[in-house]
């Protein structure tokens, strides 16, 4: 029943494990599930009635990164690919500042960027540009049914830690915290500093949608761009690229060719001059016993190099 299926639907909202019937084909897009992240996009335009501040954009600007390498550095190159080890309390830490990005949960995308890897630009691959196009690889696969659905099957080792199923399955409580806190944020400068011309809404709208949806639409250009432009250093059964300008933007994800060919480092940039900010950065953490046994690249992967 239509009823049924929309309170199925709201509930899990809020609780992704909620059972109920899905109903429908489980490739097309689940569009009243999606409303929320269509609100996401939507709120940016307050930007038109809240205005701009200094602060509110350096706020924005440092969410953006903070978690851009929380993605980068830990939702891919630790949850998905294990390049490096790191005590369960910072584990959590950095789930928690990624779950804070609206790119769901450490799990479902560790989950989604391994299935990714085992079927890479084949019909099996739940976004390559080559079989179903540019949109449906940047977005619309993340916003089907199946897109939804969190593949247990392939993360067994992450599964046992109960503190990542709970942030799994309770996906839009860090949000919806973090942007609560903006918003206080705001309110409180405009109180006790009034100079600095910010308020609750302006910091909401920059500091969380404005961040957040710039965040999601550069993550996802690995996705949508970085198998269709740059170069190809590997030979790979993929068409995966490396391009600088997505390095740029992404921390270093943009030399996926390198990645692709050999995902087991936790270096992107396989070449001095090839920029890699979430490399830089983990090594900077290990220096301070964050994180330890970083995975180099093996010198019989850049004997493969072709330039």
């Amino acid at each position: 029943m239509p009823v049924r299926r929309a309170a199925s639907v709201l509930r899990r909202w809020f609780d992704t494990q909620a059972h109920g019937d899905d109903g429908g084909q489980p490739d097309r897009i689940d569009w009243l599930r999606v409303v929320p992240f269509i609100g996401l996009h939507l709120a940016c335009v307050a930007v038109l009635w809240v205005g701009v501040s200094p602060v509110a954009v350096a706020v924005a600007v440092a969410l953006y990164a903070v978690r851009m390498f929380a993605i980068t550095g830990f939702y891919h190159r630790y949850f998905s690919h294990r390049t490096f080890r790191t005590s369960r309390v910072l584990q959590f830490v950095f789930a928690l500042i990624g779950a804070s990005s609206v790119q769901r949960g450490p799990l479902w995308w560790a989950a989604h960027h391994r299935n990714h890897h085992r079927h890479a630009d084949t019909a099996a691959d739940p976004h390559s540009p080559n079989q179903r196009g540019f949109w449906w690889s940047h977005a619309g696969w993340f916003l089907t049914r199946e897109g939804f659905r969190t593949d247990w099957s392939r993360i067994p080792d992450l599964a046992r830690y109960p503190e990542l199923r709970w942030l799994d399955r309770y996906d839009t409580v860090v949000p919806v915290l973090l942007a609560a806190a903006l918003y206080g944020l705001g309110a409180l400068l405009e109180r006790m500093a009034p100079q600095l011309g910010t308020n609750g809404p302006q910091m909401l709208v920059w500091g969380f949608f404005v961040s957040t949806v710039v965040l999601f639409h550069a993550t996802v250009t690995i996705n949508s761009l970085a198998h269709r432009y740059g170069r190809r250093r590997f030979d790979t059964r993929d068409d995966s690229r490396n391009n600088l300008w997505l390095a740029l933007l992404t921390f270093g994800e943009g030399w996926h060719n390198n990645h692709h060919f050999f995902p087991g480092t936790a270096r992107q940039g396989f070449r001095w001059w090839e920029i890699d900010l979430t490399w830089y950065g983990l090594r900077a953490m290990a220096l301070f016993g964050l994180v330890r046994d970083l995975k180099p690249v093996p010198a019989w992967v850049l004997a493969k190099a072709r330039r």
